[in-house]
């Protein structure tokens, strides 16, 4: 088997099998087949496409190129979600507490921010002392403890995915349906996990701008999961405004805790339910999703799911008195307002650019070894639909330098469109995708 053939064969539209699918990845992974021919065959992947049994198959051969957990011995279904990424987008620091509270495991491997879009570990680090560089064994450890656990990819966990998206980063080849489905699957089912709810973001701060892309996404996911022997779940959800009204990463930790404390914001609080409620249904812990639903709230109402985020903030080495007094949370020194030019209604935003905006505060990364400023980010005041006053403030800037402030400011007084006339604000979730 020679990898020129195979890449031939993909650039003129061939299939290849699983086994050839193997030969790339073990072969690259190793260091036996070098880059620019990998670079070429991700090339005819994006170009060609790929069928369902190739991705299913470049999903197998990235999951075993390293460790697979082993949770047998833990009781329980072990359950995780994930996002495809957006601006605001908590919902992971408000689920894996409130779920793990209900009495199901969530082992939960996440990501950093990527482009415009945050990331849960950044969000976490924030929160004084918090570590999200344990070891496997140290994972298992607080799983066990207290049901849930919240770290970064470790170098056991998908090693080719991590090679192949480096590589991918540099050649113009991220945005493949079949490469961004088998980057995310190969990481989520290294996790030992039963089920998986995902929620693919579409509209103007998604990476799926829109819903056809998000939905075809959505699919290829689901299958490929099913596929695998996992139950698998996606809800296709709304992303043409902020998730919130917090997007910046201490900023975003605090409005978790005001959800998990019983307030917030409504479309994070709907969001997160939604989510938990599959999850429950998935992990057999509801025998419905309307149960799920109230299982869910309950956790909220009770306080268990706050106490649970309490606890796994301890076992990870954080200060959990930020649960009880989100005062504590880093904040940054100075504040300005964003304020409309006109009396109408908040038409649309271009959410994209509030996500860049977070960026040049400095609560993103515009290389790979930019330092996050955790305490930076936006406030926002309005969702679309809802009227406004001239004067009246749309947008708080939370900065700490005057870098970057000239160009956040400019991206964010071109993203909130305001009109005369009302609009109907953006149904939250869209679709529903192997239920």
């Amino acid at each position: 088997m020679r990898a020129v053939d195979l890449i031939r064969r993909k650039r003129d539209a061939g299939e290849l099998t699983a086994e050839e699918i193997r030969f790339l990845v073990d072969g690259y992974t190793r260091g036996e087949i070098p880059d620019y021919q990998i670079s070429a065959w991700l090339m005819a992947v994006v170009l060609r496409g790929m069928t369902r049994p190739e991705i299913a198959a470049l999903t197998d051969s990235m999951l075993h190129s390293g460790s697979i957990l082993d949770l047998s011995d833990l009781p329980g279904r072990k359950v995780d979600k994930h996002s495809t990424g957006g601006v605001g987008d908590k919902t992971s620091l408000i689920v894996a507490p409130l779920v793990a509270a209900g009495g199901l495991r969530v082992p939960m491997i996440s990501g950093r921010g990527l482009g415009h879009t945050g990331g849960t570990l950044d969000k976490l680090e924030s929160i004084p002392g918090f570590s999200v560089n344990l070891s496997l064994a140290d994972f298992r450890r607080v799983l066990a403890a207290c049901g849930c656990a919240l770290i970064g990819q470790t170098a056991e966990i998908a090693p080719a995915d991590k090679k192949i998206y480096a590589l991918r980063d540099v050649t113009a080849t991220v945005e493949s349906m079949a490469l961004i489905c088998a980057s995310i699957m190969s990481k989520k089912l290294a996790e030992g996990i039963d089920a998986l709810v995902l929620d693919v973001k579409t509209g103007s701060g998604a990476f799926m701008k829109t819903e056809k892309e998000a939905v075809e996404l959505a699919e290829l996911l689901v299958d490929t999961g099913t596929r695998m022997g996992k139950r698998v779940v996606a809800l296709v959800t709304d992303m043409d405004q902020p998730l919130g009204w917090a997007a910046g990463n201490s900023l975003e930790v605090i409005e978790a805790i005001q959800i998990l404390s019983g307030g917030g914001p409504q479309d994070l609080r709907e969001l997160c339910l939604e989510l938990a409620a599959w999850m429950f249904y998935l992990g057999a812990r509801a025998s419905s999703v309307e149960e799920g639903r109230r299982l869910a709230a309950g956790q909220i109402a009770s306080g268990c799911a706050k106490e649970k985020f309490r606890e796994i903030i301890r076992l990870q080495h954080g200060d959990a008195g930020v649960v009880d007094d989100p005062g504590q949370m880093p904040r940054a020194r100075h504040t300005l307002e964003i304020t409309s030019s006109a009396d109408g209604y908040l038409h649309a935003t271009q959410c994209e650019q509030l996500g860049l905006a977070c960026v040049a505060l400095g609560a993103g990364r515009k290389t790979r070894d930019d330092t996050i400023d955790p305490t930076v980010g936006l406030v926002f005041h309005r969702k679309i639909g809802d009227a406004v006053k001239r004067g009246e403030s749309l947008c708080t800037l939370h900065y700490n330098s005057p870098q970057g402030l000239d160009e956040a400011r400019r991206l964010i007084e071109t993203s909130l469109l305001v009109a005369s006339k009302p609009v109907a604000p953006p149904q939250l979730v869209r679709r529903v995708i192997g239920a």
